[in-house]
This record gives C-alpha cells, sequence and structure tokens, in this order.
C-alpha cells in the first residue's frame, strides 16, 4: 500500500477518533477513501444515497455493503430521491427547456452530495463527510482551500466550484494526493470486492444515458430550422433542447464540411451552425457568468479559466459586471455553452466559479 504520507494534508489536526460519514457509491474509489480514513485511526461510518428509481442503485448498494462489512464499519442508506428531483433533475429540465446545457454533476454536489449528505451528518452528530471525488481539500486558517488533484487525469475540481465554504469546512477527500492506479493497488492489497469495478459514467445518481433520447422523453418537440450564420437554411431540428453548443453528430445535415452547433435562438426556435471547425461563429472572446460562488479573496483579474471539464485551462481577465463577471479570454475560445462552469483557477487553487449566460 502507498505510503500513508499520501493522507497528511486531507487529515491534518484531526484528532485520532474524529468520526466521518463516507459517502459509499459502490464504486473503488469511495471504497477505498472508506479505508485510507480508517487506516488514518478516524471513527469511520459508510453510507449509500439513493437518488433515482431507473438505475442500478440496488447493485451499487450492494457493493458499498460488501466494502463495508470487510472494513468492519457500519453501514447506513438514505433515500434522496425527492431531493433529487426538486434540486437537480428539474432544474436540469428547465435549463433544457431554455436552450441551456446544464452541468447536472455541478448541481449534484452542490445540492445533494454536499448539503442533503452533510446535513444527514449533522443529525447524527458525525463531524466530517467524505467522498471519493479526486481533488484537494486543506484549511488556511478558517478558509477551506480547494485544490486540483494530483493525478490530472481524474481531477474533479471542476465540478465542486459551486459547493459553498461552510459545506467544504465540513469535508474529507482522501484521494487527492493519490493517482487512480495507486488507488486500484490499495483496493487490490485489501482484496477489496470494487477492486476491478469500472468507473461510473453517465449522468450523475442516473447513470449512462442515451442523453438526446432520454431528453426527448420529458420535453416536447418542437421543430425549426437548421441555419448557417449567413441565414442559408440547411435543414430542421425537432427542438433546440434537444442539441449542445459544439455538437457536430446527429444534426441531419449533410455538406461539403462538417457542421458544429454554434448558438440555439430560442426566440426563433432556430440552430445556428458552424461550418467546419474553423467557422468564427463557434468562437468567442468575451463571456459573461453568473450565479458565482467565491472560494477565495478574488474577484477579478488575471486567471486561468476553464469552460469544459477536462479542457485545459486558459488564460484570462475577469472584471465584475453587474452582479456576475465579464471573462476576457487571452485566445478566442471554441464552443462555449450557456448553461455550463465558468471555473477560474491561479495555478492550481480553484477560485471559484459561475454559470455561463
Amino acid at each position: 500500500m502507498p505510503s500513508p504520507r499520501l493522507l497528511s494534508n486531507c487529515v491534518a489536526g484531526l484528532q485520532p477518533g474524529t468520526s466521518v460519514l463516507v459517502a459509499m457509491s459502490g464504486g473503488v474509489d469511495s471504497s477505498v477513501a472508506a479505508a485510507l480514513l480508517k487506516q488514518a485511526g478516524l471513527n469511520v461510518f459508510g453510507a449509500h444515497m439513493i437518488c433515482w428509481d431507473d438505475c442500478d442503485w440496488k447493485e451499487e448498494r450492494r457493493d458499498a455493503l460488501r466494502v463495508a462489512l470487510q472494513l468492519g464499519i457500519p453501514f447506513s442508506s438514505f433515500d434522496f430521491r425527492d431531493g433529487y428531483r426538486e434540486r437537480v433533475f428539474d432544474y436540469m429540465i428547465r435549463e433544457y427547456a431554455e436552450g441551456k446545457t446544464p452541468n447536472p454533476d455541478v448541481m449534484c454536489n452542490r445540492e445533494i452530495k454536499f448539503d442533503l449528505f452533510v446535513e444527514k451528518a449533522k443529525e447524527l452528530r458525525i463531524d466530517y463527510i467524505a467522498t471519493g471525488h479526486y481533488a484537494r481539500l486543506n484549511h488556511d486558517g478558517t478558509r477551506p482551500v480547494l485544490s486540483e488533484a494530483l493525478d490530472k487525469s481524474k481531477d474533479q475540481s471542476y465540478f465542486l466550484w459551486a459547493v459553498e465554504p461552510r459545506q467544504l469546512s465540513r469535508c474529507l477527500f482522501p484521494l487527492g494526493d493519490y493517482t487512480k492506479e495507486e488507488v486500484r493497488q490499495i483496493a487490490r492489497s485489501l482484496s477489496l470486492p470494487t477492486a476491478e469495478k469500472k468507473d461510473s459514467q453517465g449522468l450523475c445518481f442516473v447513470g449512462k444515458v442515451d442523453f438526446g433520447y432520454f431528453l426527448r422523453g420529458y420535453l416536447p418537440r418542437q421543430e425549426g430550422i437548421v441555419a448557417n450564420s449567413r441565414g442559408d437554411v440547411l435543414g430542421k431540428h425537432d427542438g433546440i433542447a434537444f442539441y449542445t453548443i459544439g455538437q457536430r453528430h446527429g444534426l441531419g445535415i449533410g455538406g461539403r464540411v462538417p457542421y458544429y452547433v454554434a448558438e440555439k435562438k430560442l426566440d426563433t426556435n432556430a440552430l445556428i451552425v458552424g461550418e467546419g471547425a474553423d467557422d468564427p461563429v463557434l468562437f468567442k472572446s468575451v463571456i459573461r457568468v453568473h450565479r458565482l460562488n467565491w472560494l477565495s479573496d478574488f474577484r477579478g483579474g488575471s486567471c486561468d479559466v476553464r469552460i469544459r471539464y477536462r479542457q485545459p485551462r486558459v488564460p484570462a481577465v475577469v472584471e465584475e459586471d453587474n452582479g456576475g463577471v465579464r471573462v476576457v479570454f487571452a485566445k478566442p475560445q471554441r464552443g462555449v455553452a450557456p448553461g455550463q462552469s465558468a471555473v477560474f483557477y491561479r495555478q492550481e487553487r480553484l477560485l471559484g466559479g459561475g454559470v455561463i449566460l
């Protein structure tokens, strides 16, 4: 097993016996998070969150329970289905209906994993919660400091920008200083039943779905035109809610060049496409961001910005703007989608984030 020193930043200042409630999804990451915290001498409890009916939650809960039994820790299940539908799913559907592209993983973290789950820990008089997120969380005085994980290929800090400082102050991220391969090795060394389990994919707590088909089960079809930036009509679509900025496949139009969704016009129900990957209509030099959550004293100036998960950070200047911020990129960015998250960094530290207008 890798040296326990890798866990030192996560548990610094905690006394042996400090209680922690681990969100156990049934995957390898949360399994190892629970094992590491127990090894560190904390009083560990495991819990599984049930958030959606039409998914494999029974199988996932079974796997989480098997790990908890092997580790010798108490295990509970929390039914958050009503909260998930009201706070995450309904929000997602409303945003798509308005022509935006929301990020349900961000909302799921803020509303479920780091709100309802934290409240459960408080009810049980448990000191901290922990998850299997790949991110680093330290404390600078009274302020939690959230940073990218050591393993940049697995870093999940982008999805955590909306979690408030008061919530982060009760959180532990045991995997922040480990690589994914090290986590797998730990699981194998402990013979955990989840050691070789594949990572989950798809919509938070729902799983892998054909998203266009999924949305068509909740939103009405509304036919409109597909046009280029010059106004030439190229075809028809069945509802702008079902398409994403930057999307290439599934447009139902052919031509000598590939087409990419550039804009969704809610007022005219038109889908505007770019012709080829370098069409200027696909790029933006300036965006506006609102619904901000700051995890630092930063409110403007030079920083790096990430507008999509796994996208490299790009330099920009952030300026306060009528309750939100205006982001001016050093280089125009392709495929900026209203409703998605803009997350601000300085080196590895996450400064805050917001929703793109």
